[in-house]
């Protein structure tokens, strides 16, 4: 029997039923979903409310309002869980790689480490611009809001797969949507 922790691949339904215990505990000892794009919000809020604190007040929200200011708390701890466990993940399964620029996209924008950071970066922030749009991330909505059976996450969850499919073949054309 092979080290679960040493594949590079899960199953989808053991990774699935344990993402739905994360969320129950979550809702347990915190009493709040797992998100995490409302971390990086609340980290913006802070920088802007010590530039411009006027400015900062409508993304404060009703916890500011009542005097209780954000903090960078679990959420923040699980976006460094993330980082952590995929880094782990990695070194462990052995599927690590220096790649910089990944051949399908070489193969379709050339070898330029910059573009390609420069692509992820604007694809960070549209999708980042698009959780708050939204009223949160993949997990906020596509766990924990599907778990609640909230409406708006519903139709959020197959909008967003539906979204990378077409955004894959627009990126990636038509082969290389196949190999993504």
């Amino acid at each position: 029997m092979s080290n679960a922790l040493t594949k590079k691949s899960w199953s989808p339904y053991v990774v699935g039923a344990g993402i739905g215990i994360l969320s129950w505990l979550a809702f347990w000892t915190a009493d709040h979903p797992l998100c995490i794009s409302t971390a990086f919000e609340t980290s913006a809020a802070l920088v802007e409310r010590a530039a411009t604190p006027h400015m900062a007040e409508p993304y404060l929200g009703d916890k500011a309002r009542e005097g209780k200011p954000p903090k960078i708390g679990w959420e923040w701890m699980l976006v460094v869980g993330v980082f952590f466990g995929a880094f782990a993940s990695a070194r462990l399964s052995g599927d690590t790689t220096r790649e910089m620029v990944p051949a399908i996209w070489a193969s379709r924008y050339g070898p330029s480490v910059t573009l390609r950071f420069l692509a992820a970066l604007l694809g960070g922030m549209v999708m980042m611009l698009g959780a708050r749009l939204a009223g949160g991330c993949t997990s906020g909505h596509g766990i924990s809001g599907a778990l609640q059976l909230a409406l708006s996450s519903w139709v959020f969850s197959p909008t967003f797969f539906g979204v990378g499919v077409v955004a894959a073949f627009l990126l990636y054309g038509r082969k290389g949507a196949a190999h993504v």
